[in-house]
């Protein structure tokens, strides 16, 4: 398993593969995390707001968050250089190619 995503990637050791998935688990767990008290703090807690307003707000508040915290975790790891070319790629992807230099 570690040699076809090392492959996909170009990275060179197994560390780098476990340090990678690490970041990914953590920064989507930290950005669910963030995003419940910031709803609460602008008067939508989730107890008494329409579940069909308050999930796709949520969802909306997490996106910006996970960009911006998968660069630190990256960078704490030690592989800011993978994130930050994956973050320029998914980007890119989405819509946001005009406002990415090459």
């Amino acid at each position: 398993m570690f040699e076809k995503l090392k492959k996909r990637w170009n990275l060179t050791s197994n560390l780098q593969v476990i340090a990678i998935l690490v970041v990914f688990s953590i920064t989507g767990y930290t950005s669910l995390i963030i995003a419940k008290p910031i709803l609460e703090f602008v008067g939508l807690p989730q107890a008494t707001t329409n579940p069909w307003i308050y999930r796709p707000l949520r969802i909306l508040l997490i996106f910006p968050f996970y960009q911006v915290l998968i660069l630190i975790y990256g960078w704490l790891f030690g592989q800011f250089e993978f994130f930050w070319n994956f973050e320029k790629k998914m980007l890119s992807r989405i819509g946001f190619k005009r406002f990415i230099k090459p």
